[in-house]
């Protein structure tokens, strides 16, 4: 008799705060018996095993899977393809595995290509997303504002790579986000004090963990020196 294959359930664990997690998604970590999350850089944890440390179980198998921060296609390709045959050993015998990611489940996250590798090489694999909380919305929450509101039309840009991109946005959007702002900060801040824009500018570092910081009005603040997760909230247009 054909053993039945397990679920891959991928949960947004949400943007840090482990109490950000939704019921749904800590019910299903909490009773699944494989635990899988993109391993950190050497031996520490990644950020998605940092926010479920408190909720998992005793004697759940955890499972870090590598996903390089890299380019190149080929070597992102075998990556996926390694980490869905590690997840396919568990599925296979008829066990549910668990894939957490921070933040939202389909924003910009490793679930979505681990999901897709899967489907592709085992068209009979079961997947559920679990949807979580997004970076965005914890940074205008903590900043106490709205992300829109009435009929504000939202960008949200997941990595600048050029200027031009920036400046094409800002003629479109009403509010704009821009995450993995650290590297670029210094030419986000000379573009947007051209347009006028440090004074509705605002810069979340961390939010929801203990370290967050918030900068509201960067109009004196050109060198800011930033963490990876940073995002910058900018009101284009009231």
């Amino acid at each position: 008799m054909q053993t039945q294959t397990g679920t891959l359930y991928g949960i947004g664990a949400g943007p840090g705060d482990p109490e950000l997690m939704t019921v749904k998604g800590l019910r299903l970590l909490q009773r699944s018996p494989i635990v899988a999350f993109p391993a950190g850089l050497g031996d520490a944890p990644g950020i998605a095993q940092q926010i479920v440390a408190p909720w998992l179980q005793p004697g759940q198998i955890q499972l870090p899977l590598e996903f390089p921060y890299v380019q190149d296609e080929a070597r992102l390709t075998a990556a996926w393809q390694q980490a869905a045959e590690k997840v396919w050993f568990y599925l296979s015998q008829g066990q549910d595995v668990v894939f957490v990611s921070e933040g939202d489940i389909s924003f910009y996250s490793t679930f979505t290509y681990l999901a897709q590798t899967l489907q592709a090489w085992q068209p009979g694999a079961i997947v559920q997303a679990v949807p979580g909380i997004c970076s965005p919305m914890a940074a205008v929450a903590a900043l106490g504002i709205p992300l829109t509101v009435r009929a504000q039309r939202l960008m949200i840009l997941p990595a600048l790579y050029s200027v031009t991109d920036l400046e094409t946005a800002l003629t479109q959007a009403d509010v704009l986000v821009l995450m993995k702002v650290s590297s670029v900060y210094a030419q986000v801040w000379a573009i947007l004090k051209q347009h006028g824009l440090l004074q509705q500018s605002y810069l979340v570092e961390r939010a929801t963990l203990p370290q967050q910081v918030i900068y509201a009005d960067l109009s004196d603040r050109p060198s800011l020196q930033l963490p990876y997760f940073s995002i910058l909230v900018v009101t284009v247009r009231g």
